[in-house]
Order: structure tokens, then C-alpha cells, then sequence
């Protein structure tokens, strides 16, 4: 399965008529945050594939426009504190970031991200009975403690979500919100059985869901 993934800015390429051209053969999208809605519709109008997102923490309530007013891309799904089955695959997903400022929409407490976290693990369980297995695929926006983050608060991974990596163990884990600059930058990592992929800007990943498990291990 071939997905593509984006976060945080604008691609000149995917925001024109080439999009199709180029990421028309991918049979879903994954928004990991901090995106205009209006971006997301586009991809979702042209590319017409399943579009599954979660919210960064620059995101707003309310996106006015010319074309009306939108609190979400329209025709995305939410993957916010859901459990979701597509075509075989499992996913799952959190919004936003630590918490920084007094005020911020989408920004939590390390403990709230506990908390999101411990929401989906019904829906793991079930998924655990019913196909054998947790999870596929894991959607953030902030990236896992120790893995990707950096030192400010406001980069700060999510201490949750690596506690959900070692348990639950899903093949992927794409995440944004971590800027990347410099071309030595470390933008996937693989973590005990889940590869992390920073996905900034754009990334297309095909989905190896088979048996053979990571080979390295941070």
C-alpha cells in the first residue's frame, strides 16, 4: 500500500495541477498537522484517495475563507482519539503538541496526551481479538519522546506516545511538527518494531506490513 504523508508546509508540487501527475498512484493520504484546511481539500479533491488527518498545534478553530468557513478539511477523516480500519490496515491517531503556552488550541499537558492515549486502547484490544493484531499504523503530530524532538518545550516529544510504541508495537508512526533544516537531519528512525518517519513537507512511503520485522533498534 502507498501512502502520502504531509505535514507542517505547503509543497509547491503537491499544490498544483502536477499533484496528480505525481502522487496519483497512492492509495491513501496522511496529514500530520499544522496545514490550511483548504490545502488538505485540495489534495483530497484532486487526488480523490482516503484522506485521514490529524490537527497540529497551529491549526485553527475556525478557517475563514472565500469559500465558506471551515473547522476541518471537508471530505478528511479525523483520526483524532479513533481507532479506524481501511481496506485491512488499522489506524489510529492524536492531535497536537505539548502544551507551551496559556493559551493554544490543540496543545496538551503531558498527562492529557496519557490520557488520549489510554482512549484508544479499547479499540486496540478489539483490534487485537478481531485481527490479531493492534495497530498499523500510528498518526501524530508531535513525534514520540526522545525520538525526533528537541529540547524547547514547544518541541518537546510525547511521552505517551513512545509508551504506545512499546506496547502496542505498530508497524509505523508518522508524525510532523519537527521542522527540518538541514540535510544531515534525522527523519526516520526506527524504534523496537515501529518506523518513525518524520513526514515534513511530503513524504510517499510504501507500507510494509509483512512478517519481517526492523532490523536496527534506538
Amino acid at each position: 500500500m502507498k501512502v502520502l504523508s504531509v505535514s507542517d508546509v505547503i509543497v509547491p508540487i503537491i499544490y498544483s495541477s502536477y499533484v496528480q501527475e505525481k502522487y496519483g498512484h497512492v492509495d491513501l493520504v496522511l496529514a500530520c498537522g499544522d496545514l490550511p484546511y483548504y490545502y488538505q481539500e485540495f489534495i483530497i479533491s484532486l487526488l480523490n484517495r482516503p484522506f485521514f488527518f490529524v490537527r497540529g498545534n497551529h491549526d485553527t478553530i475556525i478557517e475563514y475563507g472565500e469559500g465558506g468557513n471551515r473547522t476541518y478539511p471537508h471530505g478528511g477523516i479525523d483520526l483524532h482519539r479513533r481507532v479506524v480500519r481501511y481496506k485491512g490496515l488499522l489506524l489510529a491517531g492524536i492531535e497536537g503538541s505539548e502544551r507551551y503556552k496559556q493559551r493554544g488550541h490543540f496543545q496538551y499537558t503531558q498527562s492529557e496526551m496519557w490520557r488520549h492515549v489510554f482512549s484508544l486502547v479499547p479499540g486496540f484490544l478489539y483490534n487485537r481479538v478481531r485481527y490479531g493484531k493492534f495497530l498499523d499504523v500510528f498518526v501524530t503530530h508531535a513525534s514520540p519522546w526522545g525520538i525526533h524532538d528537541k529540547s524547547d518545550r514547544a518541541h518537546r516529544g510525547i511521552k505517551a506516545f513512545r509508551w504506545l510504541l512499546s506496547v502496542f508495537q505498530p508497524r509505523y508512526h508518522f508524525h510532523g511538527h519537527i521542522h527540518v533544516y538541514r540535510p544531515d537531519t534525522v527523519t526516520e528512525t526506527i524504534f523496537k518494531q515501529t518506523r518513525v518517519p518524520n513526514t515534513y513537507g511530503s513524504l510517499e512511503t510504501v507500507l510494509d506490513l509483512g512478517n519481517n520485522q526492523p532490523s536496527k533498534e534506538l
